[in-house]
C-alpha cells in the first residue's frame, strides 16, 4: 500500500461531503498469518486523519469486539481458506448490524466489489493496488454513507409518527363534531307549511330527489339525504382540497339554495360533510391529514355562511311579504259599500 502528498484545504469553505472526519475509530479484523501492524504504521503515516485501529484475530474475536464496543467503521481482511469476509459479513448483517464494512484483499477490485457490495459491505480495497489516503477515503466515505441512511431512517420515522398524529388529531375531531351534532338533534324535527314532516319527506321536491333513491335506503350517504347529493358534496369537498375557495363560491351558493328550498338542516348538512370528509381521510392512506381537514374546515364554515344566509332571506321574504303598491291618485280611495 502507497501513501501519497498532504493537501490541506481549508474545510469551512468545503462541501459536507468534501470534509474528512478528523478522528475515525476502526476495528480491524484480520487473520493469524497477516495482522494490523503494517496497517496501523500505514494509516499513522497519513495525517489527513487521525484513525484510531483496534485490531481483532479470526473472525470470533471481531464479532464479539463488535458485540462489546462501538467503531466508527470496520476493516476486514479477506483470505480465502482462512478468513471468509464475505460469510462473515453476510451473518453480521443478518444480525442487523448497520457499521460501514470495508473489505481488504489482495484479489482485483474487478473481481470482489461487487461480491461484497452483494453481502452488503461498503466498499472493497485491494491492497496491491491502493494507496493510504484512498483507504482513509473509502473509510470515511463509507461512515458518511451510514451517518445519512440513519438520518433518513431517523427522518423517516419521525415522518410516520407526526402523519399518524394528524390522523389521531382528525379522528378526534371528527368524534367531537358529531357528538355536537347528536346534541343538537335533539330537537325539534323540521316545519314545513305548519306541518312537522321528515328530512326524507322534504327532499321529495327538491332537484336532487329525482335521480336517486334517498341515500339513507342504500347505505350510501347520510341518513334521509339522496346519494346523488352526497356524490356531489363528495366531488365538491375533493374539488375545495385541491383549489380553495376562490373558485366554488358560485357552487356553494346554489347548493345552499337548494338545501335550504328542501328544508334541510344545518345538522343534516354538517352529517352529510362530516361522513363525506371521514370517507377522503380514510382514503388518504398513510399521507398528511392536516391540509384536508384544514380546507374541510373552511368548507363547512363557507357552507354554513351561505346556507344560513338562504334560510335569513327565506325568512325575510316570509315575515315581510311582498306588498303590491296603490297606483297614484288612489291611494286615499275607499271602496264602496252596497
Amino acid at each position: 500500500m502507497g501513501t501519497t502528498a498532504t493537501k490541506r484545504t481549508d474545510l469551512s469553505l468545503c462541501p459536507a461531503w468534501q470534509v474528512m472526519p478528523a478522528q475515525m475509530r476502526v476495528l480491524y479484523i484480520a487473520n493469524r498469518d497477516r495482522t494490523g501492524g503494517w496497517l496501523a504504521e500505514a494509516l499513522a503515516a497519513d495525517s489527513a486523519s487521525e484513525v484510531i485501529l483496534e485490531e481483532a484475530v479470526g473472525m470470533a474475536a471481531g464479532l464479539a469486539r463488535l458485540r462489546d464496543a462501538a467503531f466508527d467503521a470496520v476493516l476486514v481482511c479477506h483470505d480465502p481458506g482462512e478468513l471468509d469476509a464475505l460469510e462473515l459479513i453476510e451473518g453480521y448483517r443478518a444480525g442487523g448490524a448497520d457499521e460501514p464494512i470495508v473489505v481488504l484483499g489482495s484479489q482485483s477490485e474487478q473481481e470482489m466489489a461487487a461480491l461484497c457490495y452483494e453481502v452488503g459491505a461498503d466498499g472493497y480495497v485491494c491492497v496491491n493496488t491502493t494507496t493510504t489516503r484512498t483507504l482513509i477515503w473509502v473509510l470515511a466515505r463509507a461512515i458518511q454513507r451510514q451517518q445519512l441512511a440513519r438520518e433518513n431512517q431517523r427522518l423517516s420515522q419521525a415522518e410516520q409518527q407526526r402523519v399518524q398524529r394528524e390522523r389521531d388529531e382528525a379522528e378526534r375531531l371528527l368524534v367531537q363534531q358529531r357528538v355536537m351534532i347528536g346534541d343538537l338533534g335533539k330537537g325539534t324535527p323540521p316545519i314545513r307549511d305548519g306541518r312537522d314532516c321528515s328530512a326524507e319527506q322534504l327532499l321529495a321536491s327538491s332537484p336532487w330527489a329525482a335521480a336517486s333513491e334517498p341515500a339513507g335506503r342504500r347505505g350510501d350517504g347520510a341518513p334521509g339525504l339522496p346519494a346523488k347529493l352526497v356524490r356531489h358534496y363528495r366531488e365538491l369537498l375533493r374539488t375545495y382540497v385541491i383549489m380553495g375557495s376562490g373558485n366554488l363560491a358560485g357552487e356553494l351558493s346554489r347548493l345552499a339554495d337548494l338545501l335550504a328550498a328542501a328544508g334541510v338542516t344545518s345538522r343534516q348538512t354538517m352529517q352529510l360533510h362530516i361522513q363525506v370528509l371521514e370517507e377522503l381521510i380514510r382514503g388518504l392512506g398513510a399521507r398528511s391529514t392536516r391540509h384536508v381537514i384544514s380546507r374541510a374546515d373552511l368548507l363547512a364554515m363557507e357552507m354554513m355562511l351561505h346556507l344560513a344566509e338562504c334560510y335569513r332571506k327565506r325568512y325575510l321574504a316570509r315575515a315581510f311579504p311582498p306588498v303590491q303598491p296603490m297606483l297614484p291618485g288612489f291611494e286615499d280611495e275607499r271602496p264602496v259599500l252596497f
